[in-house]
This record gives structure tokens, C-alpha cells and sequence, in this order.
């Protein structure tokens, strides 16, 4: 039987895929790391109900978190073998994304200010999932500073957040609530 458990992170590095060994708090670790947080706050508004068609977007796009994970935790030096069996993130994907955000914005009321967080379960979950995809952006951006990383994971990745805002505010409007808003502090 397989032990969850290597025992090979003890010290404190992790491996690449292609083998190379990494300190967990490398900028690559903290992206995909940062991903799979994504991955599991998107798991937690699915779990909070969100309607059909907004869960089967989630579906989509927690497969493609898993995907990019591994396009992350992927150096550039890893050997052919290695990079050969990871799906990287291509332009499509962006567009998906795109006609997502449009498909459920038609259907929303214009923004004329700020919208606070909140709202249904499904609706705060999704803010929730927001803002941790917006991290995981940062930290990419900061992994793209130092190391090569796919133009169009990046384009992903900051429409992920701008779908998942969206996704919010239809979670809210198909339950019936009005987006709340910010109201300056007087």
C-alpha cells in the first residue's frame, strides 16, 4: 500500500516535476501553491450550491486549475519527457473564459459603483474564491519576473478573478439579491 507520506519534504524542499529539487518557499511552489488554494476555495463554493450552470463552469475551471498547477510546477529545465505529459494553458481557454464573463454579464444589471462581498453562500464563496485567485495572480507575476512562464497562463489567470467577480453577482442576482454596494464612509 501507498503511504500518503514520503518524507523526502522533512527538511524543507519539495520536488519539480522533472525531479529537480526546490525549497518549499520557492516562487514556483508559491504559485502552483497559490493555484491549488484557488483550486480548493472554487471546491468550497460548488460545495456552498450555486446554480447548475454556474457549477458546471466551476467544474470546468477546477480542471483547469489542476492543469495549470502542473503547467506551473513544470520549469523550464525539466526534461522533455517530463514537460511532454502537461496540458499548458493555450488561448482558447482564455476565450472561454471571456465568453463566460459575457455570457452570465448580459444577463446582470449594470455596475454603477463598487459591489461588497457578500450576498448568498454561493455568492460570498465565489468572493472568497475571487480574491484568492487574485493572490495566486500576484504570485505568477512574481514567478514571471524571475522565470519563463506561458503568456497565456498569465491572460487566464487574470480572467479567472474577473469571472469569478461576475459568477458572484449571478449567484446573487439568480437567487433574487440585489448586489449590495459600498457606500463611502461619511
Amino acid at each position: 500500500m501507498t503511504r500518503i507520506y514520503t518524507r523526502t519534504g522533512d527538511s524543507g524542499d519539495t520536488s519539480l516535476f522533472g525531479g529537480q529539487r526546490v525549497r518549499k518557499d520557492d516562487l514556483r511552489v508559491r504559485a502552483y501553491g497559490a493555484i491549488d488554494e484557488t483550486n480548493a476555495a472554487l471546491g468550497v463554493a460548488r460545495a456552498a450550491g450555486p446554480a447548475p450552470e454556474i457549477d458546471a463552469v466551476l467544474a470546468r475551471l477546477q480542471h483547469h486549475l489542476f492543469d495549470l498547477g502542473a503547467e506551473l510546477a513544470t520549469p523550464p529545465t525539466a526534461s522533455s519527457a517530463a514537460a511532454a505529459h502537461i496540458q499548458r494553458v493555450a488561448p482558447a481557454w482564455v476565450a472561454a473564459l471571456e465568453g463566460d464573463i459575457d455570457r452570465f454579464e448580459d444577463a446582470l444589471p449594470p455596475l454603477k459603483t463598487f459591489v461588497l462581498p457578500g450576498g448568498t453562500p454561493s455568492a460570498a464563496a465565489l468572493h472568497v474564491a475571487r480574491t484568492v485567485a487574485r493572490r495566486a495572480e500576484r504570485e505568477i507575476v512574481t514567478l514571471a519576473a524571475h522565470a519563463p512562464v506561458n503568456a497565456d497562463l498569465l491572460r487566464f489567470v487574470n480572467r479567472l478573478s474577473d469571472l469569478l467577480f461576475v459568477l458572484a453577482r449571478a449567484a446573487n442576482h439568480m437567487a433574487g439579491n440585489a448586489d449590495a454596494t459600498w457606500i463611502p464612509a461619511r
